[in-house]
């Protein structure tokens, strides 16, 4: 008789470092702390609240990462609110930096800033001084993903229209840049409006896209939320606390890909809008990732895609840092040439969810250089 064994998951390559991602309470403490232990998410939220605000608590390593079945990093949580973190970003700034240091003595070699870590930081900015590890703000290989999915929206949840419009909501931050930027440059769209507030900052960009798609993509900007209700696709990258986009904002049959942390829309959307359809944005799979000891709110086999730049970053065995401030198109390239290399992880696009729950829609591969041309 033959025996016949299941291979289990692909190893990392040799020589791959260790990395650490910070994450952050987000919307309510009380949920994002029970993650790290389960007693803690029925406490009062005010309570928490107010403990994170005036007292000082030290990073906690709340997750062994492993991947390929081998440990090769860990999440480490910053003790301090979303709205903590914007309300007080020179503070938040400080905490951010204790947990820098967390993580280089728990041994990693690139660290990688979630959510609002990346916001207080300037994209990292900050930190760029460091030389015991490597900072990367995740945000190079968040704009890759974001993009094919906005790709795969236009293909598939909106009509084959001749004039396909799509709006940018946070253009003017480091992923909104870039995302616009790899949509304009690959004349992926034929209308494009950039929506943020400093009115300079957007029509700098404006004026720098109109020369990257060569004035094939017509593109405007402006600081008027209203402006995205003639969109057939709104791409949200905004740092916020709360909702920001309402049934009110959009077009009959739009598609929003929310690609926030927190994020930024609401399930009640969907409830007062049946016509329109919330995509989460973002995020991929690593077949074999697995989270010890506490979870970032996705189930295991699925990271955001600013965690995965990371991974990916040390498991190549890069060292130094990588997307500080605005990630350039080139390092965009670079992340899915990594991605690439390390296919034999399974490492690829997330089956596409509205707030969690799947969709029926079938993504590119995000490998496949012909599905982002």
């Amino acid at each position: 008789m033959t025996s016949t064994t299941t291979p289990g998951p692909a190893a990392p390559p040799a020589g791959a470092g260790r990395f650490a991602f910070l994450v952050h309470p987000r919307t309510r403490i009380a949920d994002d702390l029970g993650r790290v232990w389960a007693p803690l998410g029925v406490g009062p939220e005010r309570l928490y609240d107010l403990a994170l605000r005036r007292l000082t608590l030290p990073p906690v390593r709340m997750a062994r990462v492993e991947i390929g079945g081998q440990a090769v990093g860990d999440v480490v949580l910053v003790p301090f609110g979303a709205r903590h973190l914007l309300e007080r970003p020179g503070e938040g700034r400080l905490r951010v930096a204790a947990a820098v240091d967390r993580a280089a003595r728990l041994g990693a070699d690139v660290v990688g800033l979630g959510a609002l870590t990346a916001t207080v930081t300037g994209g990292g900015v900050s930190l760029r001084g460091r030389e015991d590890v490597g900072v990367t703000n995740g945000n190079a290989f968040t704009a890759s993903t974001v993009d094919l999915q906005a790709r795969l929206l236009l293909g598939s949840a909106v009509d084959q229209r001749a004039d396909r419009h799509v709006a940018v909501v946070g253009a003017t931050g480091s992923v909104g840049g870039a995302v616009a930027a790899l949509l304009a440059r690959d004349q992926a769209v034929d209308r494009l409006t950039l929506v943020a507030r400093s009115r300079p900052r957007l029509d700098a960009l404006a004026s720098r896209l109109r020369t990257v798609s060569g004035g094939r993509v017509r593109t405007t900007a402006t600081d008027d939320l209203a402006a995205v209700a003639s969109a057939d696709l709104v791409v949200l990258l905004t740092a916020s606390t709360s909702a920001i986009i309402g049934p009110e904002h959009l077009a009959p049959g739009a598609v929003v890909l929310d690609a926030t942390q927190p994020r930024n829309t609401s399930p009640a959307i969907l409830e007062q809008r049946p016509d329109v359809q919330v995509v989460d944005g973002g995020v991929v799979a690593i077949p074999s990732l697995r989270l010890l000891g506490g979870d970032i709110g996705l189930p295991d086999g699925r990271a955001y895609a600013c965690f995965a730049e990371t991974a990916l970053l040390a498991l190549s065995g890069h060292r130094g840092h990588f997307s500080i401030g605005v990630p350039t198109l080139e390092q965009v390239d670079h992340t899915r040439a990594l991605a690439a290399d390390l296919a034999h992880l399974g490492l690829g696009p997330a089956a596409p969810t509205s707030f969690g729950r799947p969709l029926d829609l079938a993504p590119p591969h995000l490998l496949e250089p012909e599905a982002v041309r």
